[in-house]
């Protein structure tokens, strides 16, 4: 006999745990061995075309605390625009990078080259972004959202235009910290919580 829907319970849910580290990233977590080189640890390799940055920050609770076992992962494109896997993609390029905050700091870097802006398939051009993914403790599904760069025109981004607070828009973008050096800190509750996307 079936059981009717309404009799049902959800699951609970999960956070990530401490185990997160171990699974996404054994080298880092101490246990060498699994894979001959960490998954992600080069978005662009040698040779890739574009300015090569480096991206520091730290995830942020709602207590404003550093959270020291935050791990991210980041997607983008090539500095054409162009995703790995399209035509004329760069092939030092594969866009996809994971790493993790400093246990004793709280801070992430990510290094990479910096996107270009990326036109889609209807003509829209969204400006240079990476996509991030977040998790913690704390964080039962995975966080989305997107860095933007202060020296890039924003103006017209489908994403950033669907943004109804406007002043929000604000956590999303990186600010320069010298040649080739950003910050963007993600908060994920309070004052300036950063803005997340169900993309």
């Amino acid at each position: 006999m079936v059981q009717t829907l309404d009799t049902l319970r959800e699951t609970p849910s999960q956070t990530a745990g401490p185990y997160v580290h171990i699974g996404l990233m054994p080298g880092w977590a101490g246990n060498p061995g699994a894979f001959e080189t960490e998954l992600g640890q080069t978005p662009a390799g040698d040779g890739a075309k574009g300015e090569r940055i480096e991206i520091t920050g730290a995830v942020h609770d709602g207590t404003g605390a550093v959270m020291r076992d935050a791990l991210i992962e980041s997607w983008q494109a090539d500095a054409a625009g162009v995703y790995p896997g399209q035509d004329g993609a760069d092939p030092a390029v594969s866009g996809f990078g994971r790493f993790a905050a400093d246990p004793d700091t709280g801070l992430f870097t990510l290094k990479t080259i910096k996107p270009g802006a990326v036109t889609l398939p209807d003509g829209r051009v969204q400006s240079p972004h990476i996509a991030l993914w977040i998790v913690a403790r704390g964080i039962n599904i995975g966080l989305m959202t997107r860095v933007y760069f202060d020296d890039a025109d924003r103006d017209g981004d489908p994403v950033l235009s669907r943004i109804e607070q406007r002043h929000r828009v604000e956590t999303l973008v990186a600010k320069p910290e010298g040649e080739g050096h950003w910050r963007f800190d993600i908060r994920l509750r309070g004052d300036g919580e950063t803005v997340f996307l169900d993309l």
